[in-house]
């Protein structure tokens, strides 16, 4: 997995020199296999039981010739890709989800392919003396194929320790 923290060391990742990481890719996540087990716990926490993901044999007489995954869990996924990047600044003590600007759900996510997270820092703005928000613009690619599953605005709230 590629982290800005390891890539670029002339300013460090750290509370105090955020701003200095505005316009630089942030990190490059290692590829997760999307699982049917993975789909249906979604579709069981969330009520979405679309046949579309969670039964193969109707969703393969459907649009994508398979089941697929939730645009909402490929959404949520981004969290998971946050802490494997270790996204939070040095000098952080929490981390907050502040909500989106913009979600694009672009291609399915079929069961079996591999995902991964292309994240970019595109804003940092300081909100008193102990919190910063940092607007991240967020690519989930999916191997072997050239359009991304989603391209999102994602800003997350953090709060120095």
């Amino acid at each position: 997995m590629e982290r800005a923290r390891d890539k670029y060391t002339d300013v460090p990742y750290d509370f105090d020199h955020i701003e200095q990481w505005v316009g630089r890719q942030l990190s490059l996540t290692d590829w997760l296999e999307i699982e049917q087990e993975r789909v249906n716990a979604f579709a069981a926490a969330t009520s979405d039981m679309n046949p579309l993901h969670v039964d193969p044999a109707a969703a393969a007489e459907g649009p994508f010739g398979g089941p697929i995954a939730h645009g909402f869990l490929t959404l949520s996924l981004l969290t998971y890709f946050s802490y494997q990047a270790e996204l939070q600044p040095d000098g952080a003590k929490y981390g907050i989800n502040y909500g989106f600007d913009r979600v694009r759900f672009m291609a399915p996510v079929r069961i079996g392919d591999r995902i991964r997270n292309r994240c970019k820092l595109t804003a940092a703005s300081r909100k008193g003396d102990d919190r910063c928000v940092l607007r991240t613009q967020n690519t989930v690619e999916i191997e072997g194929n050239r359009n991304p599953a989603l391209v999102a605005s994602w800003m997350g709230m953090f709060i120095r320790a």
